[in-house]
Parts: C-alpha cells; structure tokens; sequence
C-alpha cells in the first residue's frame, strides 16, 4: 500500500487522480460483448452452448442448459450440514432485512381529488451468479431473497457452468431462497438470454446481480431492452479510523478486500500516522500467509492507500468523496459519525463489525454500488424488484377549479389541444 498525507501539497492532484482512475473504460468490453448479444438474439439457446463451451470450456446439450429441480433437492442432501444451515440462517436475516424495505403506495383525498401511487413487483427477474471456478451461494441468497419478499411472481438465477456441474451449494442456496428455475449459462451470453429469452430462458423485466467486466457491458448495453440493478466494478473498501481499535483487526479486513480481486480498491485512512504505519505492517505479515497472496499482494500494489489526514473531520470529507462500496467506522463513538455518512454503499460500525459479517450473515445486502456510484445510487433492495405506478381522479368541478390554471400553462407551451381537452369537458361537460 501506498502511504499518502494530506498535508503534502501534491496531494490534492494525486487524489483527484485517484479518484479518476476509479472510472475505468469498459470501451474494448463493449465492443466484444456487442457481438456476443447479437449471437443470442439470433441464434437463441444453440447460440449459448456454442458460447459456453467457448468462454467456459464446457460442452453441453441444449436440454442440459436448465438445471431440473430434482437435482436441488439433491444438492440438499449432498451438502454438508453445518453449511446448510449457515446458508438457512444466513437466508433467513437476509429476509429479515429486506421485508424492512417494503413500503406500501399511498392515496391522497382532497374535494373532487384523489391522488397515490400503486406499488408492484415486476413480474419476472433474473438473477446473475457469480460462477464458473468460483463458489458464490450468497450472492444467489443476496439477489433471490429481497426479489421474493417484493412478491416478484417468477425469479430465474444463471450461474455459468463447470465441467462437473453446478456446485451443489449452489443449487441447495437456490432451493433455500426460493428462486424458481436455474441455468447453469454464464457471462455476457447469460445477460443477453435473460433480456432477450430464448425457446428455453424466459425473458425477464430485471437482471440484478454481480458479474465481470463482460457481464457489466452487458447490463449497460442492454438497459432499456430490461431493467437492470446496476453497473458495479471491483469491490471496494474505505476503513476510517481514529487509532483506538487494534491495527490488526484494520489490516485483517483490508487484506479480506484485497484477496477479492487484482482490481479491488483498499483505503485506510486515519489522523494517526503511527498508527498507519502498524497496519501497513501487520497487512505485511498476514499476507505472508493468505492462501490468495498473489492476487491481494496485486489489489494492494495497485489501488492499496493509506492516507494520514489533518483531523478525522477531513478523513469524513475524503470518505465522502471516495464514495466506498464498503465503509467501515473504527472509531470510539461510530454511531456519532454516522449522519456524516453522505456516501457509501454500506457502513460497518465499530471494529466488532467486519464486512465479511455483512457479505454472508447479518441481512444488509452486499450487492452494492462501486466506482463512485454510490454518490447517487442504493444497494440491491426490495425496491430493486418494484416499480411506482401513479394514479390520479377528477371530478367535474375539481377540473373547473384546475382548468383556470392548466389552459394557460398549454397554451404558453404552444399545446393548444392540450388546453382544448381541458376546456371542452369545462364548456360541455
């Protein structure tokens, strides 16, 4: 990690940069990616075995491309029981959580006037799961559960294949949110599938869910065609810290960050220079020893700062304008900073509260906006899934009253036809 401080007059520009670099171009992806939903629109399920076989290394039959739910309840059995019911507990605070976020429309009366909102899940949305190599059942738990307490009628994961098949923790985490059909077809081509449908895969009105840098170009190339949650990059974490708490428990959750991925942002920042300094060697030690040390000692060369700052007034300031994934308070009093919290995806308060708590277990979603986004967007939630449908009634006198004020604001506009709507139902109501 980089060691920066605040009161060096170069390091205004160099955190401007900072804070650039962190708007990565997808442009080549893009480009790639165009091709590859331009195949699925055209050659439908055919067209994602091709690719999967391509991109993934495993050939299947188009009949194998759903995962049939016999083989579920199978994976039920075959996981081993302290995992599963990690996974029920986990799903069950997650559920917790998310029907916290559920808000009803309301209706407004006032004489000859009645106004609301109606609240209604989308129909259909899909889930994309991180897969392939890796293993990622809670973000199958993350993405399926808050879909399913929005009422969402039918919720359809994608996770991309193995040459042994989906992991059975997979399946059994799909059994356990609820999710109602699966297949196992990855990256781009999967995004495409779920936008467009195929004979097989449904078409959906929202995707949500992580993905690489090719899942990402989809998702944006696609907005529009559906809904989707949000363009999110490589995870992030901002630690803000005033000395008190234990370095190691500081460089145990940036090493947690770092081992995410090569492209991963770690941030420390803290008016202790002292302090600093004991984090940056106690993250020297414990990544002597992390199973992932090549890919955390990349993420920390790369996007890893420590940042010594005036006072922790200006580390907020900074914090805010990071804009983190993940932000955690090591700080004395947390909660007393927390309404200086203007951005970030998720706080974590306190040094008793790590971010792998919230990744697996506590309830707060961890698909969460990066890359800034968080400046003007929210995690995946209930609302994620929801959509607001206005309604409004008049009666015949009400429009009297309101057509001495609509008529000219029509008019002013150059809508004449507008304002006659209005005026024929006054004139000969």
């Amino acid at each position: 990690m980089k060691l920066l401080d605040s009161r060096d007059p170069a390091f205004r520009k160099r955190w401007e940069a900072l804070l650039q670099e962190r708007s990565s171009s997808m442009e080549e992806a893009l480009e790639v990616v165009q091709g590859i939903l331009q195949q699925v629109q055209e050659g439908g399920d055919e067209a994602l075995v091709r690719l999967t076989e391509r991109f993934d290394g495993v050939k299947l039959r188009v009949e194998e491309l759903e995962v049939e739910r016999q083989r579920w309840r199978e994976a039920m059995a075959q996981v081993d029981g302290e995992v599963l019911e990690a996974l029920e507990a986990a799903a069950s605070n997650i559920e917790a959580f998310h029907r916290q976020q559920l808000r009803e429309g309301w209706v407004d009366f006032s004489p000859g006037v009645v106004r609301g909102e109606l609240s209604r899940p989308v129909e259909r949305a899909g889930i994309y799961v991180p897969g392939g190599k890796a293993l990622y059942p809670s973000s199958l738990l993350m993405g399926v559960i808050p879909a399913r307490v929005a009422g969402v009628e039918e919720v359809i994961v994608v996770t991309p294949p193995s040459p042994g098949g989906v992991n059975p923790v997979v399946l059994a985490a799909a059994e356990i949110a609820g999710a109602d059909r699966l297949f196992q077809v990855g990256g781009a081509q999967a995004v495409a599938a779920l936008a467009y449908g195929t004979r097989r895969v449904p078409r959906v009105d929202v995707i949500a869910g992580p993905g690489n840098l090719y899942v990402t170009a989809a998702k944006k190339l696609l907005y529009g065609e559906v809904g989707v949650d949000m363009l999110a990059g490589p995870s992030e974490l901002l630690i803000l810290s005033d000395g008190s708490s234990s370095p190691r428990f500081a460089a145990a959750d940036l090493l947690s960050q770092a081992e995410h991925d090569q492209e991963a942002w770690i941030l420390l920042i803290t008016p202790e220079g002292a302090f600093a300094e004991r984090v940056l060697e106690e993250l020297e030690a414990l990544l002597a020893e992390t199973p992932r040390r090549e890919v955390a000692s990349e993420s920390l060369r790369r996007h890893g700062f420590a940042v010594v700052v005036e006072d922790l007034k200006e580390g907020m300031e900074l914090a805010n304008e990071f804009a983190p994934e993940h932000l955690e308070l090591h700080l004395k009093e947390p909660l007393t900073w927390l309404e200086g919290v203007r951005n970030a995806g998720v706080v974590f308060l306190g040094d008793q509260t790590p971010v792998a708590l919230g990744d697996y277990y506590a309830g707060p979603n961890h698909i969460l906006p990066t890359a800034r986004a968080a400046r003007y967007s929210s995690p995946l939630g209930v609302w994620t899934f929801q959509k607001r449908i206005n309604f409004l009634y008049y009666d015949r006198g009400a429009l009297a009253e309101a057509a001495k004020r609509v008529v000219p604001l029509a008019r002013i506009e150059g809508l004449e036809a507008h304002a006659e709507a209005v005026k024929v139902r006054v004139d000969h109501g």
